[in-house]
């Protein structure tokens, strides 16, 4: 009997300790709801421009919204109607219904309606529109991509693909899969 109550003792202890943790872990976690936290923003910003300008002091690229909010669950930010300028020469601009920032705000997803509107340069060439479901902008690099349909129209000129890449410092737009499109030349008459 003695032999029998001298093995039970050490179950006894691991019961007790497992106890001991329990009630400890309680009393640490408090009334801290275990679910997922509340999607609620911890603030918001109504009708805000933000100006970024480059190490020689020139204004690069400024973006406009109505309205942006944070999220702290998840670290996002959700602009609505965000409007982004480049202004050199000549400038861009870019549109769209929504944007989602990136954690450290290099990366932002323009999405619904996104439009870039590119000017033309006076008596040289017509403004440019690509328009696209969504495009992802790296605004400090002036660089975007899509993998959604695009059509970019300049003039009569119509282009489209089923995705890009576009460097607006170069002006160079490289569409992907299948491109198709109908260009129109700009005649001049010489005498």
């Amino acid at each position: 009997m003695k032999d029998r109550a001298a093995s039970l003792f050490p179950l006894a202890m691991l019961l007790l300790l497992a106890a001991l943790t329990f009630w400890l872990n309680r009393v640490i976690q408090g009334d801290n709801p275990r679910g997922p936290q509340r999607h609620d923003p911890d603030y918001w910003v109504e009708r805000f421009q933000v100006r970024r300008f480059d190490i020689e002091g020139k204004l690069q690229h400024t973006i406009v919204a109505d309205k942006l909010l944070h999220y702290p669950d998840d670290d996002t930010t959700v602009v609505t109607t965000p409007h982004i300028t480049y202004h050199q020469q000549p400038p861009t601009e870019i549109f769209a219904r929504m944007a989602y920032i990136g954690r450290d705000g290099k990366e932002v997803d323009m999405v619904d309606e996104v439009r870039v509107y590119r000017h033309g340069i006076s008596g040289e060439s017509a403004p440019t529109l690509l328009e696209t479901r969504a495009l992802k902008v790296f605004p400090d690099d002036e660089k975007g991509q899509s993998t959604d349909p695009v059509v970019i129209t300049q003039g009569k000129s119509v282009m489209h693909g089923t995705g890009l890449n576009i460097d607006n410092r170069s002006g160079i737009t490289v569409l992907h899969g299948r491109v198709t499109g109908t260009l129109y030349r700009n005649r001049t008459e010489k005498p």
